[in-house]
């Protein structure tokens, strides 16, 4: 298992990252998956004895169920290194106040998450989604005084834009206040759209990235092909949208030639793309079962030829990632091998 340094900080996560949604499996999650606490406990120990040092959580999974299971499983004592990522920011409740980023709502859950997880501290606390009706600087404040009390060593965001991000790391540093060292995202050979300002924002403002769902629900898998549904689809289930089947489908068809070529399975290819894109810190793998976990942690060792990633660019490429204006003002030379910037030519 390889470690990467986690945005600027000092902390290392491991390349994949445990994800727990499927755990409980009550309420619109069961469509997810119904993990229960005996099952939990032998992922857990899988994912920690391949080297996965990260568990990545939310109070709204099976409304703090996933939380209560991984805090029973983990018995209130952390394993070796292993790392906890929980999310405050959706609706827990039907109170006026058991929603959003506001200091009541995010240190209230923040609280309740600790109790659940069994631990004095969460190491990574994002901020779930964006929250149009709370002022930012109440929300990074209250940021702050989680920190300064040690419930929560790192603070990020996920599922914010990039206009999002920026506002809240400018007003960070002009309060002086605990800066996003992470954001998670989601981002696949199937919706790359993440590269037109987070990916760059990450590498400009050094933010690691997680990402979430890298196999868009199990469509990348390659277990997959046209004319059939996912069980989350048919369940009921549309997280993360698809747009253009036609182009999904071409790309499964590459994944799975490649997989092939390498004895492996598509999933561990689409995997091994993601983790040699620019900024991509971990990726939040899941499963129903032991084996979808163990094959996707075989792909932390998969390596991919230059043709193949040019290929993978190719078929999964959108009609124009960036217009010429924007391309003239990137220095592509800050994005290393895997560019994101297309040539002038490419448009």
């Amino acid at each position: 298992m390889e470690y990467r340094t986690l945005g600027r900080s000092g902390l290392k996560v491991s390349t994949l990252t445990m994800g727990t949604m499927t755990f409980g499996g009550a309420g619109a999650f069961s469509a997810v998956g119904k993990t229960d606490l005996d099952e939990a406990r032998r992922m857990i120990d899988l994912c920690i004895d391949s080297g996965i040092n990260l568990i990545d959580t939310a109070n709204v999974y099976s409304n703090g169920l996933s939380e209560e299971i991984i805090g029973e499983a983990l018995g209130g004592k952390r394993k070796g290194d292993v790392l906890i990522a929980s999310k405050a920011r959706m609706r827990i409740g039907t109170g006026p106040n058991d929603e959003g980023l506001s200091r009541y709502h995010l240190i209230r859950e923040c609280e309740k998450s600790l109790k659940r997880l069994r631990t004095d501290v969460i190491d990574i606390y994002f901020l779930h989604e964006w929250d149009g009706t709370t002022p930012l600087e109440e929300t990074i404040a209250a940021l702050d005084t989680l920190v300064s009390q040690g419930k929560v060593r790192y603070v990020g965001c996920s599922n914010y834009s990039g206009w999002h991000v920026m506002k809240a790391l400018g007003i960070s540093d002009r309060q002086h206040q605990p800066r996003f060292v992470t954001q998670q995202i989601h981002y696949t050979l199937e919706a790359r759209e993440a590269e037109y300002e987070l990916l760059p924002i990450s590498v400009d403002q050094g933010l690691g990235v997680l990402v979430w769902s890298p196999l868009a629900g199990g469509l990348l898998s390659g277990k997959y092909h046209r004319d059939q549904a996912t069980s989350r689809q048919l369940s009921g289930w549309t997280e993360p949208p698809i747009r253009d089947e036609n182009r999904l489908w071409r790309i499964v068809d590459v994944l799975a030639y490649i997989g092939k070529n390498h004895g492996v399975s598509a999933a561990q290819v689409a995997l091994a793309w993601l983790l040699g894109r620019p900024a991509v810190s971990s990726l939040v793998i899941g499963g129903r079962t032991e084996a979808q976990f163990k094959d996707n942690i075989a792909a932390a060792s998969l390596v991919l030829t230059s043709d193949e990633r040019a290929r993978l660019d190719a078929v999964s490429r959108p009609p124009v990632l960036y217009p010429y204006w924007h391309q003239q003002f990137t220095a592509k030379d800050r994005f290393g091998p895997a560019d994101l910037v297309l040539d002038r030519e490419d448009i």
